[in-house]
């Protein structure tokens, strides 16, 4: 699918780069989320925001108007066939070091349930919301901030050797940034018109699709196939579903400052194609506007140029306190959990697993285990793996090798997936999938799609779960999911019927 006619290539016109990285002071110190309202006007918008402090979030990336869309997959058995050939029309010019990581690339999301592409899980779920599998962008520019010093730059790479068009695109981005560098902050003067103007949200009631007495039988149906040797664990979600066909962009403003986190996410996925209403036949209806909004604190893997590999998977969770002693209390507690370790170890080893089918041999490691990491809900255990890309791989190759991540599968990650499919009544879709960059030059960076809403044109939805061990009990497994979903749901003015918060 394309957003706009694909341009014969051209002689690249003389004296003009085909690749721009250029400092944007009108944006320095300005909000990521502030400067996106100046580009809303544009389709295919996108923002991977690094809105909280953390060891790996550090860069924010916007981009919209994408030269075209890659949905779904090609025929044949590499679903990323027609990202490789997108990505190909890009300059891939390799960026100097300590430069931006993204220039120009893909920008977009994968579902979790692209992972049956790579191996064989029966369907027994629903597939209720029609999600793609796959959905990036492709763009030849973007505006990126460091976090460190909140210093702005814009970058771009020719497409289709049209260094001319490649000025052009600059020059107008550097239009808009100046525009929203010189509004007041809160005003919209200046600026480009604004339809999508967040409103004021309805009330937003979310009931869940998973009752107490199911969720009770799934923990014990994953316990009773670890008693049966057949794998350690698994992880289990519910999901929690409102009416909303309004706009999405007021729902991540509010996530975004309300539950800030370290891999934010706003991915623009357009109208809801056109259906029958009631779902059957007579009159057609559109629905609302469909994005992904994330507050994600789980980086899923990132490559660099060189080729090093990094994941910082998130397994073992606590609540915050409501003092700073309760907090201290509740922290400690996880720290020596053992239940909670041995979680995060197994999920270790399925990511070196993973990671060892496209690494050069010897090459995977485990860092550091168990170290802990608070966001303003929750408070985890995250460990580190690195490893080498092997010769003649890339991030595609990454990609299928890890995809869905296995912090939100389970192990063994196969047999894991294949019990979520017979416990969960609705397909997962973009939940526990991937919102990533990748630069054209073969950099990547990736965040687990955790604490995630979906707005889909007609529901505005949010699961939540934890990894079920031997040693689970249902009913603190149960609390866990609460505790996940409060700083989202907090965020946004969202309820769930019929359960207690914690």
């Amino acid at each position: 699918m394309s957003t706009r006619p694909r341009r014969p290539s051209v002689a690249p016109d003389a004296g003009l780069p085909s690749l721009v990285l250029e400092r944007l002071p009108a944006l320095d110190g300005v909000a990521p989320a502030d400067a996106a309202e100046g580009f809303r006007d544009l389709p295919g918008l996108g923002l991977l925001e690094s809105a909280r402090p953390g060891r790996t979030g550090r860069w924010s990336i916007l981009v919209a108007d994408p030269l075209e869309v890659v949905v779904g997959s090609s025929a044949g058995s590499d679903p990323f066939a027609g990202a490789r050939r997108a990505l190909a029309r890009l300059d891939a010019t390799h960026l100097p070091a300590a430069a931006v990581p993204f220039a120009g690339g893909l920008v977009g999301h994968l579902a979790y349930d692209l992972g049956r592409r790579f191996e064989a899980i029966p369907t027994g779920t629903i597939d209720d919301q029609g999600m793609p599998d796959l959905r990036l962008g492709l763009h030849a520019w973007a505006i990126s901030w460091d976090r460190r010093d909140g210093r702005a730059w814009v970058t771009g790479r020719a497409a289709d050797a049209d260094t001319g068009g490649l000025a052009r695109t600059i020059a107008e981005v550097r239009e808009r940034a100046a525009a929203v560098g010189r509004a007041p902050a809160g005003a919209n003067a200046g600026l480009p018109p604004l339809p999508l103007l967040p409103q004021p949200l309805p009330p937003l009631v979310f009931v869940s699709g998973t009752n107490r007495t199911a969720w009770d039988e799934g923990v014990a149906a994953v316990r009773a196939a670890i008693a049966a040797g057949e794998l350690y664990q698994a992880n289990l979600a519910r999901r929690l579903a409102a009416p909303f066909d309004g706009d999405p962009w007021a729902i991540f403003r509010r996530l975004r400052d309300g539950e800030p986190a370290a891999f934010a996410a706003y991915l623009d996925l357009g109208q809801e194609p056109e259906r029958q209403a009631d779902g059957g036949p007579g009159e057609r209806t559109l629905g609302g506007r469909r994005a992904i909004v994330s507050a994600s604190p789980e980086p899923f893997v990132a490559l660099d140029s060189a080729g090093r590999i990094r994941a910082d998977p998130i397994k073992g969770t606590r609540p915050r306190g409501r003092t700073r002693a309760d907090d201290r209390a509740l922290a400690a507690e996880l720290l020596a959990s053992a239940k909670d370790r041995a979680e995060n170890t197994m999920i270790v080893d399925v990511l070196r697993n993973d990671l060892g089918r496209v690494c050069r041999p010897g090459s995977v490691r485990a860092l550091r285990l168990w170290r802990l990491e608070r966001t303003p809900s929750v408070q985890h255990l995250v460990s580190t793996i690195t490893g080498r890309l092997a010769p003649g791989r890339d991030a595609f190759d990454l990609l299928a090798a890890t995809v869905p991540g296995g912090s939100i599968t389970g192990a063994p990650k196969i047999r894991a997936m294949k019990l979520i499919e017979a416990l969960e009544p609705v397909r997962r879709g973009p939940y526990c999938g991937a919102a990533l960059w990748l630069d054209a030059a073969g950099a990547m960076g990736s965040s687990i799609l955790i604490r995630t809403f979906v707005a889909d044109g007609r529901h505005l939805t949010l699961h939540v779960g934890g990894g079920i061990t031997w040693r689970s009990d249902a009913a603190a497994e149960w609390e866990e999911t609460l505790a996940k979903a409060h700083g989202p749901l907090r965020a946004i003015g969202g309820r769930v019927v019929g359960e207690e918060e914690p």
